[in-house]
Formats: structure tokens, sequence, C-alpha cells
């Protein structure tokens, strides 16, 4: 059932026992979003802990309190008065759901998140959750502390392209300013995030050689089979490599992860991959979603193609 944001703000404070948690495959605003969260209300005086069902790249592991983050375990529970899952739906967090029953309150700024019969405040001009995080933290009238800061603008510049996505809002550049204010030092989150090794580079390579163009060039993809895949330990920024060319309209990637599971990514300028991506079992923005498509590496490329072709 989708709330407002004080319905949702009155949901959190009503709560004392919280279990924080975001999406699989986490990104800088998942982990960003959700290790402010825990900081902002165990300032508050509340007990919270964040899990999060998989690992994290290893760039995003300097963030403050980034070791607390758990990760569930076979036949764990944990004793929770609110299950609050940001910057996802909850088909997408993995084990955490069996953790706790209690009730579940859902944040997030994807325009394709529908609510799945819990409480949803969904802000889809939002460039970001941690922008959502921020407001309610404003609305508690907790204090933003340089971690919760960093955390926060990890968020915001991660899921803007470092505030240069078409999502990125006057808002958004304010609230970045004010967590500047707050004690943020920008380089240091800019150098952490723009961090590869070798494997990554070297990876590269072989994701730009395996480049294919379709529809008169509008649209340009990478698709990596397992092999190529596992030599490296992200595919993370990959995709920019390629949404550039001028041509352009929808860049995509498809990683074989497993036999029968590949992950797919999509960048656009114009075309509404919200759409295509949520056609497939997915999700995301306008200009930037995903899915995962459990079949052949052949056949997902073959798929993908098909409804990227219908939406232009």
């Amino acid at each position: 059932m989708l709330i407002t944001f004080r319905e949702a703000a009155a949901k959190i404070l009503a709560a004392n026992k919280i279990l924080v948690t975001a999406h699989i495959l986490p990104d800088g605003d998942a982990i960003g979003s959700t290790l402010a969260m825990m900081q902002i209300l165990r300032s508050l005086g509340k007990s919270a802990q964040v899990f999060i069902d998989d690992t994290a790249r290893k760039n995003l592991q300097a963030l403050p309190h980034f070791e607390e983050i758990q990760r569930p375990k076979e036949g764990e529970r944990f004793d929770a008065d609110l299950l609050l899952i940001l910057d996802t739906s909850p088909d997408r967090i993995g084990n955490v759901r069996k953790l706790t029953d209690a009730p579940v309150l859902n944040v997030d700024h994807h325009v394709t998140n529908k609510g799945d019969g819990v409480d949803l405040y969904v802000e889809p001009e939002a460039a970001a959750t941690c922008e959502l995080v921020y407001n309610l933290a404003r609305e508690f009238g907790a204090t933003i502390t340089p971690d919760i800061a960093t955390c926060l603008y990890t968020g915001l510049a991660t899921d803007t392209g470092f505030f240069q996505f078409s999502n990125t809002r006057a808002e958004t550049l304010a609230i970045a300013s004010e967590l500047i204010r707050c004690g943020v030092s920008p380089n240091f989150i800019s150098e952490q995030i723009e961090k590869k090794t070798l494997a990554e580079v070297q990876g590269l390579i072989d994701a730009l050689n395996s480049l294919k163009m379709f529809y008169d060039d509008k649209v340009a993809g990478m698709i990596l089979d397992y092999a190529t895949a596992k030599k490296f330990d992200s595919t993370e920024g990959f995709i920019d490599e390629i949404r550039v060319i001028d041509t352009v309209d929808v860049a995509f990637l498809i990683t074989e992860r497993a036999p029968n599971f590949c992950r797919v990514s999509m960048r656009s300028k114009g075309v509404d991959v919200s759409k295509v991506a949520a056609k497939l079992g997915g999700g995301g923005h306008i200009r930037a979603a995903g899915c995962t498509l459990k079949m052949p590496l052949a056949e997902a490329e073959k798929t993908l193609i098909e409804a990227i072709g219908e939406a232009l």
C-alpha cells in the first residue's frame, strides 16, 4: 500500500528494534542508505542492524561502519519490530526476509516498485534513496554526523554518475552541498569509488572486445560469458564506456554468472529502459535499469535485443 512521507516517518519512529536491508548486488546507494539509516536510528536511541544477503564491492568497504553489515545465516532469526527495506522491492532482499516476521516498511525511489503487499513510500523523482534517508533524518531532527554524511553522499554520487546523469536535480545538489558542510570529503569518496584492480582494468579489454552494435548503431551491447566474467570482481562502470558512443541511445551489458543465469544492466539517453527491464522481470530507473534472465547466454542476448527493439 502506498503511504506518504510523514506516514513512513511515523512508522519508523514508532518502532524500537529495526532490521534494515537493501537489495542483493548492493551498489553505493544500497550500502550508503542502509548504513546511514542504521546510524540515524541508533542516534535516536533505537536498536538497528543492517543485513544484506550478498557481498559488496571492495570499493564500498571504506564506508563508515561497513564492517557491521551482516549476512543472514541459514535458520537464523532476528528480533525486530520493523523490517525496513531500502532502495528495492521486497522480492530482491534474498534470505533477509526469513530473518523476521515483523511488519515491513519499504522506502524506495525506483519507479518500477509498485509495492508487494507492504507499506511503500516511493519517490521516483529522487535521484537516490539516500535523498529520502536524508529527508527522513531531517524530519526526525537527527544530527547528520560526518560518518552519516559520507554514507549519504556516496549514494547520491553513485546513483547520479557523480552528478552527471539526468536524474541530478537542484534538490540533489542542495543536499550534496549540505552533506559537505556536515563533513563529507568528496575527493575521498570519488577516489574510493573509482578504484579498480588490475584484473578489472584488464577485464575491460575483454568486455570491449565483445562489443556488438544493433539497430543502425542505436544500441550497443557487451556480452560476457562465464569464463570472461569470472576473471574480475566487478563489471561496474563497463557499460559507461559504450554509453558515450555518439549514435547510441541504449547500452547494455549481459554477464553470465552461472549456467542459465545472466545479469543484465542497461543505460539509455532517451528510451525508458525501466519498462524494458520490467517486461523481463526486473526494474530500475527510466535511464538505468536491469534484470536477471534465467536462460542460456545466447537466448538471453536474443530476448534482450528483441525487447529493446520493441522499445525503440
